[in-house]
């Protein structure tokens, strides 16, 4: 089950966009957030001590929730962060797993990697390594991974069945994925669903939540959990910013396109093979 048809945009459309968009961030600049980096990643769910442990370009301020803190990592485990950005998760499993344990983030962007690969050598994360590769098809062997994790990322692919597939394949049995992404209470009309900054800003891809959780049980796992729940587009401060963009680009009224933007809401999901 995916989402391809029914979006106004072709899956390579969907990715230039994204990858174009991610580019422009890795240099500046917010993306699921419009606020300054701390107060966004404080808003969904990252504590003080969290972003102190961490080099401070890694927080750009983009994400949907905190899900390395549902993970319960324990040292030595090998964990894979999906569409890695600069590292920020990255970074946090590290601390987590310690230096026994293994992290590989993944990303599509070379910007962003090199971004991340910079901020890994000014932290000393000598067991973190970036990988360029689509999450729908992980460069990551089958079933040598503990825990995948991933931040308001799956949302923005093109073929989420296809991403959800993938991680039951990497993961060992067993092994867990912990989700934080955007879901919707209703459809979006093309003219939002299309837009470039409703899409960078992870609005556009989205799926109902019944339908995104019935996507990731059809790809195998025995268990899925939704951990926590929240109304997204407010309490991150990106509703102003999307809906300007919206109003700017169509016909749609500003009241209109609010009233869409109720609809997107925020899960964590816990998943085990």
């Amino acid at each position: 089950m995916t989402d391809d048809t029914r979006h106004p945009l072709d899956p390579e459309q969907r990715r230039r966009t994204v990858a174009e968009g991610y580019a422009e961030l890795a240099t500046g600049g917010a993306g699921c957030g419009c606020c300054g980096p701390g107060d966004v990643s404080g808003a969904i769910g990252y504590t003080p001590d969290d972003l102190a442990t961490i080099p401070r370009a890694a927080d750009l301020g983009l994400g949907c929730g905190a899900p390395v803190g549902h993970a319960d990592l324990q040292p030595g485990e090998t964990v894979v962060d999906l569409g890695a950005g600069a590292g920020m998760d990255a970074f946090l499993a590290a601390r987590q797993v310690g230096p026994e344990g293994r992290v590989i983030g993944i990303d599509m962007t070379d910007a962003m990697l090199e971004r991340a690969r910079e901020n890994a050598r000014e932290g000393g994360f000598a067991s973190v390594e970036f990988r360029k590769g689509l999450i729908e098809a992980l460069p990551v062997d089958d079933a040598s991974v503990d825990v995948v994790l991933s931040n308001c990322v799956i949302n923005l692919s093109p073929e989420k069945s296809r991403v959800f597939a993938d991680a039951v394949r990497v993961l060992r049995p067993g092994g867990r994925m912990v989700v934080s992404d955007i879901v919707l209470d209703a459809p979006l009309p093309p003219q939002i669903a299309a837009n470039v900054a409703a899409i960078v800003g992870c609005v556009g891809g989205a799926l109902g939540r019944d339908e995104y959780l019935a996507t990731a049980r059809a790809a195998g796992f025995a268990s899925v959990e939704v951990i926590t729940e929240m109304p997204y587009m407010d309490k991150v401060g990106t509703a102003g910013s999307v809906a300007e963009a919206v109003v700017h680009d169509t016909d749609l009224a500003r009241a209109e396109v609010d009233a869409h933007l109720a609809n997107v809401r925020s899960l964590t999901v816990r998943l085990v093979k």
